[in-house]
């Protein structure tokens, strides 16, 4: 029997290769990080090349590492950042512009013109989302409109279109040597394009956003075969791919409705299985595929988008110049009793859920001569908790159901303050698992699923370890008064975009 599953995790700043045993734990993990391009206010691209050219250096080094050969490797898996825009030219395997990122705004006028016949909402029965420059639908709108040959390639079919699990797959599977143009039902499932209750591309949809069919990836499971790796891999089954969210609820072993996690990276993303049937919101969440295994039928998640989180914390760093590393944000916030009654709204590229404002522009407010740079860190960190309990209140509101825990991954977990003081803000206990790499075990549960590697998620659910667990310790009184603040901090960044 092979003795792993390999995952590629293509994420926001970098990306991963992790080799994950039957137990499910990692035995090597390399990472890249790619650059961020910023050439306008609001604009937000990567590289496809430097993506690509990424992911096959940090599969070889994680091959070097576990000191393994291809013949090691079951199935290869395949997570992503969600949203994230490719067009690329089918014949020369080049891409036609730079990646249009999940933060991107140029939409917004796009935007603002879908929705004006029938609101924000106009397609959220379809979709399960609310019209918003998050999704990659109007990004598409806005390349093929603005990009000097563009839409005749697509009408033609000589554009291919995606978001990055598309291009990696297809590249992964030869690229202009026979790749396939595929996607799973998760990503299809942030487009604005996708009919939720069919799991295919509407028609009605592209025709709102004059998007031609012929551009756009065959929508598969979460959890199959696409096809078989060429490279480093050749021969290896190319057999999950999961949005990274989707991946991290799934690897949180997420199976059953009422379950639900929160990932803590570069955003912030909580997911509630909410079982076979789409819950369509009222109060800012969006409706998504969580998981597709097979022909089996889909299942559904509730979720909550929160742009910056741990990227609140890399600005300190980068922008700033408070901390050198994002690790020091712990002891600069620990320096300080409390936040000396400053909060920070990280509203940079405007509001994502439950507001969905994309008027509103960060603040910093309730500065007075007191306060010091611990006091912005750790206004930093409970920005991150704030903007997760206003998620938690929209899905109790929404479905009526009081989470008892919330499981909890990503990259920040590792910091035992801002735990903490999210378990206070939300009254609920917080569980870190063992293996806080969820997004990547997610994408090898699925790809292990397909080939046979793991027998069911009956299986997988024994696989789950707690490392530590958090209780609340606020005070009711002291916890209700910190988030009044921070609603009156939030309420000031809406409609700053009108005022100038």
């Amino acid at each position: 029997m092979s003795r792993y599953i390999a995952v590629i995790d293509q994420g926001t700043t970098s990306t991963r290769c992790i080799l994950f045993d039957h137990a499910g734990r990692a035995g090597a993990m390399t990472q890249m990080e790619h650059r961020q391009f910023y050439p306008r206010p609001g604009w937000v691209e990567h590289d496809p090349l430097e993506i690509w050219q990424n992911v096959q250096t940090v599969v070889s080094k994680a091959l070097q590492e576990a000191k393994t050969e291809t013949g090691d490797i079951a199935a290869l898996a395949v997570t992503n950042q969600r949203e994230t825009l490719v067009a690329w030219d089918q014949s020369t395997g080049n891409p036609i512009y730079p990646a249009i990122v999940w933060q991107d705004t140029r939409s917004v006028e796009i935007c603002d013109q879908l929705s004006l016949e029938g609101g924000r909402d106009r397609f959220r029965v379809r979709t399960g989302l609310p019209i918003a420059t998050y999704f990659s639908g109007p990004k598409l709108q806005w390349l093929l409109e603005n990009i000097e040959g563009a839409r005749i390639k697509a009408e033609r079919g000589e554009l291919l279109c995606g978001t990055i699990d598309s291009w990696l797959v297809w590249n992964l599977t030869g690229g202009v040597n026979g790749g396939v143009h595929v996607t799973d039902a998760t990503n299809a499932s942030r487009t604005l394009l996708m009919n939720i209750e069919t799991l295919a591309w509407d028609d009605d949809l592209l025709a709102a956003m004059n998007v031609p069919p012929a551009a756009l990836p065959a929508i598969h499971s979460s959890s199959e075969i696409y096809g078989l790796a060429t490279g480093v891999l050749a021969g290896v089954p190319v057999a999950g791919i999961l949005g990274d969210q989707q991946a991290a609820l799934f690897g949180q072993t997420g199976f059953d409705r009422g379950e639900a996690k929160n990932t803590y990276g570069t955003g912030c993303f909580l997911l509630l299985n909410t079982g076979s049937n789409p819950v369509h919101s009222r109060h800012g969440l969006i409706t998504t595929v969580a998981y597709q295994l097979g022909d089996t039928p889909p299942v559904f998640a509730l979720e909550g988008s929160i742009a910056y989180a741990g990227a609140l914390v890399q600005w300190l760093r980068d922008n700033l110049g408070l901390i050198k590393t994002a690790a020091e944000v712990e002891d600069l916030a620990n320096s300080v009793e409390d936040n000396g009654g400053i909060y920070i709204v990280p509203a940079f590229s405007g509001l994502f859920a439950p507001y969905w404002r994309s008027d509103a522009r960060g603040i910093i407010i309730g500065l007075t001569p007191y306060a010091d740079k611990g006091h912005f860190a750790r206004a930093a960190l409970e920005a991150t908790a704030y903007q997760t309990r206003d998620i938690v209140d929209a899905m109790r509101q929404e479905t009526g159901m009081d989470l008892d825990l919330l499981k909890v991954d990503g990259g920040m977990v590792v910091n035992e303050t801002l735990m903490q003081f999210l378990s206070d803000i939300l009254g609920i206990p917080i569980a870190r698992p063992i293996v806080t790499e969820t997004t990547a075990l997610g994408a090898a549960y699925a790809a292990g699923l397909a080939v046979g590697f793991w027998a069911d998620i009956g299986e997988l659910r024994g696989l789950w370890r707690k490392d530590k667990e958090w209780q609340p310790r606020m005070a009711r009184e002291t916890r209700d008064y910190l988030y009044s603040g921070w609603n009156k901090a939030v309420k000031h960044t809406f409609g700053w975009l009108d005022q100038v």
